[in-house]
C-alpha cells in the first residue's frame, strides 16, 4: 500500500546520499512529482540527470533545481518551480548538509561560517519558504521533515562547528511545531547517526574508526542512506498524521550504547 500517493514532495540535496535515497522511496510509495534540488556542479548535474530517468521511468514528475542552498534566491528558485511545475508542495524533506571535519583550536573562521550557511542558514530559508506555501494553498497543511543528526545530542571532536548546527535544526522543527500546527503543518526531524555517505566517506577511509563506529551500533552494521528514508517517508505519510515537534534517532543503537 502506497504511503504518499498523489503527493508533491520538495527535497534538497537530492542527487545523492539520504536524498537521492529519499527520492525514490517517495516514489515507491505513490508520490505523483518529485521537486528536487541539487548543487548544480559537474558531478550533481550527472548525478540528477540519471536520478530523473530512473524517476522518469517509474511514472514521477519531476522538476530539477540547481544553487547553493546556502543563499536564499536558491531558495526561492526551488518553490517558484516547484508550484509553477505541480501547483503545490505537500512535503519537504530538508537534507542538505556538510561537516568539512576540523580541529577546533585550528579551525578556519570561514569553516564555522560555510558550515552554519549551509546547514542551519539553508535548512531555515527553505523551511519557512515552503511552510509558507503550505498555509496559502488549499487545501492547507504539509509535513516539514528536516534531516539532522546524533551529533546534535553528542560531542565530536572534530564537529565544534556541525553538531551546533543540527542541533539547531532539530529546535528549529519544534519551534515550528508550535508555530505552524495551526496550519496542518506537521514539523519532525530525523536525526541520523553514521550514515555510509559522501559527507563521511574520507573519514570512514580509516579501517580503525570505521571498525569503531560499526562496534559502536547494536546492529553490527553502518547505516545506509536507505535506512534514514523509511523513518522519513513515515513522517511524510499519513500514518504519522498526529505527529508534529518529534525528534526520530535513526543510528541502529548508537546513542543508547553507553556501555
Amino acid at each position: 500500500m502506497p504511503l504518499t500517493p498523489g503527493k508533491v514532495v520538495c527535497i534538497t540535496g537530492a542527487s545523492r546520499g539520504i536524498g537521492r535515497a529519499c527520492a525514490l522511496e517517495f516514489a515507491k510509495h505513490g508520490a505523483s512529482a518529485l521537486i528536487l534540488h541539487y548543487l548544480g556542479d559537474a558531478e550533481t548535474e550527472v548525478e540528477i540527470q540519471t536520478l530523473k530517468v530512473e524517476l522518469n521511468e517509474k511514472g514521477v514528475k519531476v522538476v530539477s533545481i540547481p544553487g547553493d542552498i546556502a543563499l536564499l534566491d536558491t531558495t526561492t528558485k526551488i518553490v517558484e518551480a516547484g508550484v509553477q511545475a505541480f501547483g503545490r508542495i505537500d512535503v519537504l524533506v530538508s537534507n542538505v548538509g556538510i561537516c568539512p571535519f576540523s580541529e577546533f583550536l585550528t579551525m578556519p573562521l570561514e569553516t564555522w561560517e560555510r558550515t552554519r550557511q549551509v546547514n542551519l542558514d539553508g535548512t531555515f530559508y527553505i523551511v519557512q519558504a515552503v511552510a509558507a506555501q503550505m498555509a496559502k494553498q488549499t487545501p492547507q497543511g504539509g509535513s516539514l521533515i528536516a534531516i539532522s543528526s546524533i551529533s546534535g545530542l553528542l560531542g565530536g571532536a572534530q564537529q565544534c562547528h556541525y553538531g551546533p548546527t543540527k542541533a539547531a535544526i532539530t529546535n528549529l522543527m519544534q519551534n515550528c511545531a508550535v508555530a505552524l500546527g495551526k496550519y496542518g503543518i506537521r514539523a519532525n526531524a530525523v536525526l541520523p547517526g553514521t550514515i555510509a555517505t559522501d559527507i563521511n566517506k574520507e573519514d570512514l577511509q580509516n579501517d580503525e574508526k570505521r571498525e569503531y563506529m560499526v562496534n559502536r551500533t547494536l546492529i553490527g552494521r553502518l547505516g545506509t542512506p536507505e535506512d534514514v528514508a523509511g523513518p522519513v517517508v513515515f513522517f511524510a505519510s499519513d500514518l504519522a498524521k498526529y505527529v508534529t515537534g518529534t525528534s526520530l534517532i535513526v543510528d541502529g543503537g548508537i546513542f543508547v550504547n553507553f556501555q
